[in-house]
């Protein structure tokens, strides 16, 4: 069967209310011919005359009657759709969003994105999940509202971006720990047991690379899956860490942290959504909130205890 012509619930609407092809043509803004017409291809596609004439007027079919309510709630509820959005109203607003970030981002971000969340939306609620890898499925699948982290080729090409702050590397040791005193040379560094941070295993990366040149190599203690775990290690061992400033300011508390005495790439992390919800109100506050809470937070490395 050929598709029908949604068009015609709109005109159906208005003869059933009107009662009449000349008034129904003048409120459409359509010549009375053109009304005649489009009542015949009614007829056609319902199979049923809706309106017949009684008299110098027309009256509707028992079939025509029954649809009525049923049309008119139809082009209403098409007119709500084709409706700009009403404006957000925060304080009303009930909804819960699922974000899936990046390690450290809950811990160093969360409390601060929360109490703002809290304040302009009381009855919105965050739910965080874990990041375990780069693929974008989640956000395709509407499993996931928002994403943080570094954009990869993992990332589909649909998936709308924006960069949230840039952040490099720093070393992270207990107070009192060797490298807590004194320079740190490229030597001092690549010497000390080391925890390499590795969602895959692997025991080598930028760093490593840095320390090549120099004939250098870390001695790599123990890999672990996140830089939770490893600040955790540094923080009650002779371990020694590495880890993104701006993810894990708030973990490295009471901890030294120094900068590498190597130079290392910048990384862009970068807030990530799926292109459905691009305009949606509610989602575009809470983005402006995660910028504005990612980019009112600032850390020092320089002798940080």
């Amino acid at each position: 069967m050929p598709s029908p012509d949604l068009n015609l619930l709109v005109t159906l609407d208005v003869l059933l209310a009107e009662g009449s092809v000349a008034r129904a043509a003048e409120r459409l803004r359509l010549s009375p011919s053109a009304m005649s017409r489009a009542l015949a291809r009614l007829r056609e596609t319902t199979g049923d005359p809706l309106l017949v004439r009684a008299g110098r007027g027309l009256v509707p079919t028992p079939r025509a009657i029954e649809l009525r309510n049923q049309v008119s709630q139809l082009v209403q509820a098409a007119e709500a759709v084709l409706r700009p959005a009403e404006s957000l109203n925060l304080k009303q607003l009930v909804r819960t969003f699922t974000l899936r970030t990046s390690e450290g981002f809950v811990e160093n971000f969360g409390p601060d994105l929360i109490a703002r969340v809290s304040e302009d939306a009381p009855g919105v609620r965050l739910r965080f999940m874990p990041k375990p890898d780069k693929d974008s499925r989640s956000l395709r699948d509407g499993l996931v509202d928002l994403e943080t982290g570094v954009v990869g080729e993992t990332t589909g090409p649909e998936v709308r971006t924006q960069a949230l702050f840039r952040d490099h590397f720093v070393g992270a040791v207990r107070m009192g720990h060797p490298l807590s005193q004194g320079e740190i040379t490229p030597s001092r560094y690549a010497t000390g047991r080391h925890i390499c941070v590795s969602r895959r295993g692997i025991d080598r990366g930028p760093i490593d690379e840095a320390l090549k040149p120099l004939g250098l190599e870390r001695n790599i203690a123990t890999i672990v899956g996140g830089f939770s775990t490893a600040l955790a290690l540094a923080r009650t061992s002779d371990l020694i860490a590495t880890v993104p400033e701006r993810h894990t300011g708030n973990l490295r508390a009471g901890m030294h942290s120094f900068r590498l005495p190597v130079p290392t790439p910048e990384v862009t992390v970068s807030l990530l959504w799926h292109p459905r919800l691009d305009a949606d109100p509610a989602h575009r506050w809470l983005r402006r909130c995660i910028r504005d809470v990612c980019g009112t937070q600032q850390f020092c490395t320089e002798a940080s205890s």
